[in-house]
């Protein structure tokens, strides 16, 4: 199985040592672990939103969550996954706060249709890419994001999410033939 480089330290302490040491209360030990995972973070959440703002405040929120989380991180999990997982959780609470939201101004009149307009043509206007992953239902979109965005097997992203190996694999074939179909509707209208 190979070895994901967030648990490995060559110099310094380990993810393990700081977790547990910033679990405890030690303030530089998070930062470090922090410093250490900010921009993987940031990029799985950007990944999982498809919008730079939306995956900066979740990238901010997981951040400000981890000192009460990792009080729950058990060491029979590499830190890494753990971490995975707390994004990836993350992420779907903040689609579930955002379908509740959307649901809650549905009956606002024309200023919110015309609002939703220009979030439509704002998310238009993004590139090839980031819309088709946001077609994706959002098991395959953390799939995809897991495996081809954050590199990881489909043994470590099935560690991730909880589910088979199996199943991450007929994800991304799925997530494949998606995209195929979704191109080929864009070349030919």
């Amino acid at each position: 199985m190979q070895m994901n480089s967030l648990d490995s330290a060559p110099e310094g302490p380990t993810d393990s040592g700081l977790a547990l040491a910033a679990a405890a209360g030690d303030r530089v030990a998070f930062a470090t672990l922090v410093t250490r995972h900010y921009d993987r973070i940031f990029g799985l959440c950007w990944r999982l939103t498809g919008q730079r703002a939306e995956a900066e405040d979740l990238a901010q929120e997981i951040c400000a969550s981890l000192p009460r989380r990792l009080q729950s991180w058990r060491r029979e999990a590499q830190f890494s996954t753990w971490l995975y997982r707390v994004i990836v959780n993350a992420a779907h609470d903040a689609r579930r706060r955002s379908a509740t939201r959307g649901r809650a101004a549905a009956g606002w009149g024309d200023w919110e249709i015309a609002r939703q307009a220009t979030m439509a043509e704002d998310r238009a206007a993004q590139d090839w890419l980031a819309t088709a992953m946001q077609s994706l239902p959002p098991d395959l979109r953390d799939t995809v994001a897991l495996v081809l965005g954050e590199d990881l097997t489909q043994a470590q992203a099935a560690t991730v999410l909880g589910l088979s190996e199996g199943t991450v694999a007929w994800r991304m074939s799925e997530v494949k033939k998606r995209l195929r179909a979704l191109a080929a509707e864009e070349a030919h209208p």
